[in-house]
């Protein structure tokens, strides 16, 4: 069975701060400002214009941090994604 693809709006979309170990990112398209706490903000660079599911984001992020890897990390990048998805994030393809 396919994994769920994801995608988010193009860079140009969001505009975000660091605060303080979290990042305040106003999403232009909705008008909604969101804070965020890691991975979140790493999850969307990862996908970046380019769709990904969980296993291929892991690997991206992995690329750039020391991440864990393994089933429970993959776990741990799909509840982000249902959480930025359901907050009109990012959204499936």
């Amino acid at each position: 069975m396919a994994r769920p693809r994801f995608v988010a709006d193009a860079p140009d979309a969001v505009r975000s701060v660091e605060l303080e170990g979290l990042t305040a990112l106003y999403h232009r398209p909705s008008g909604m400002t969101h804070i965020l706490a890691p991975p979140a903000p790493q999850i969307l660079d990862a996908i970046g214009g380019s769709p990904a599911d969980a296993a291929e984001i892991l690997k991206r992020i992995g690329e750039r941090f020391d991440l864990a890897s393994g089933e429970d990390a993959e776990a741990a990048i799909e509840a982000r994604l249902a959480e930025l998805e359901a907050a009109g994030l990012v959204r499936r393809l």
